[in-house]
């Protein structure tokens, strides 16, 4: 049976399921192992995205040094540029025991093996550095490549970060922390618990059971019950544990980064929300601002805050709060205490641009 659900419906699952309503988790652990995906992305006007998707959970009781310690005592590591739990790996190994593919290979996944394969000697000098020495920072891996990455984008010629990916997905090698901006690596060996490994299959299954109950509903999945949303087109699923329709929503400040807010054409259809990231775009081409953060308020993404960090300032400096449509006074109340909230767990004071 399909489910009728109506684009508030629809809301509040993905809102919940992102553990973003009233009832906040108690802990980091509890909020990475349900979330299953936090991107570590390093850029930081106010605070690193990790840290600020981990605060929108948890509140002002959330310490970054949790974060870090996790990650040096490896009970969560950087996947592919995301913050997962250790035990997880499993599953991802499954898919790397299969590297490049499973079933008959597409174009792709044959040019990349015979890169790879082209490059074999700078693989092995790289396994040895690490062997020896690790971990290291990309920067002191030895670049060793015959044949050299081409491509037309930013990639072209990065031959170590490149051959570093595809040792990822090898499992050959893996991230254990950073070096300011460098990713450090190591031995995937060192890092991986020898947890049995699923065949490939099983792996998809659960990971795709895991990704919809962080998303609550997703346009594609092998998981979770078909619906459609009221005034959206096309097949949606949804994780059935969220149709109770308990909901008591609560004002979050959102890193650019979070995954309520990561699919943009989700945002739209679900939302009629429309952002974007503008740190890459030109002052005078800004709407909202370099770093705006999404502000949500109960099952609505209603305005984005443009303020930065000064550090050595201890200020929160907001230049803009934009209204996608005018606040009301317990709407504004609300948000406003977010941000004093911000602040204060920033250990700043808000300070208003002129």
């Amino acid at each position: 049976m399909t489910l009728q659900l109506s684009r508030e419906d629809a809301r509040r699952i993905a809102v919940r399921a992102q553990l973003l309503d009233a009832d906040r988790p108690g802990d980091l652990f509890e909020v990475a192992r349900h979330l299953t995906a936090i991107q570590a992305e390093p850029t930081s006007p106010i605070a690193p995205s990790a840290d600020l998707v981990l605060w929108s959970r948890l509140g002002p009781s959330y310490d970054p040094g949790e974060l870090r310690d996790a990650l040096d005592e490896q009970a969560l590591i950087e996947h592919q540029g995301f913050i997962r739990p250790v035990e997880d790996m499993a599953l991802f190994r499954a898919e790397m025991a299969a590297w490049p593919g499973t079933g008959p290979l597409k174009d792709w996944e044959v040019e990349r093996a015979e890169w790879v394969e082209a490059n074999n000697g700078c693989r092995l000098d790289v396994l040895a550095a690490l062997r020896s020495d690790g971990p290291l920072p990309t920067s002191a891996l030895p670049d060793t490549c015959e044949v050299p990455w081409r491509s037309s984008g930013w990639n072209n010629n990065r031959n170590v970060q490149r051959l570093l990916a595809l040792m990822v997905q090898r499992g050959e090698v893996a991230t254990v922390g950073r070096q300011g901006r460098e990713p450090l690596w190591d031995l995937a060996g060192r890092v991986y618990p020898d947890d049995p490994v699923p065949d490939v299959e099983t792996a998809r299954q659960e990971l795709a059971e895991r990704e919809l109950r962080a998303l609550g509903i997703v346009r594609k999945s092998p998981a979770g019950e078909p619906a459609v949303v009221e005034g959206v087109r096309g097949t949606w699923k949804v994780d059935a544990g969220l149709l109770d329709g308990s909901f008591t929503g609560r004002a979050a400040l959102l890193s650019p980064f979070d995954r309520l807010v990561f699919d943009r054409k989700r945002l739209v259809d679900l939302f009629g929300f429309e952002y974007q990231l503008e740190m890459y775009k030109p002052v005078e081409q800004r709407r909202w601002g370099y770093y705006a953060l999404p502000v949500l308020y109960g099952d609505r993404l209603v305005g984005k805050l443009d303020a930065a960090a000064d550090r050595a300032e201890g200020a929160l400096v907001v230049r803009a709060l934009h209204e996608d449509e005018p606040f009301a006074d317990e709407m504004a109340a609300a948000v406003w205490a977010e941000v004093e909230d911000l602040a204060r767990w920033l250990d700043a004071d808000v300070v208003r641009a002129e």
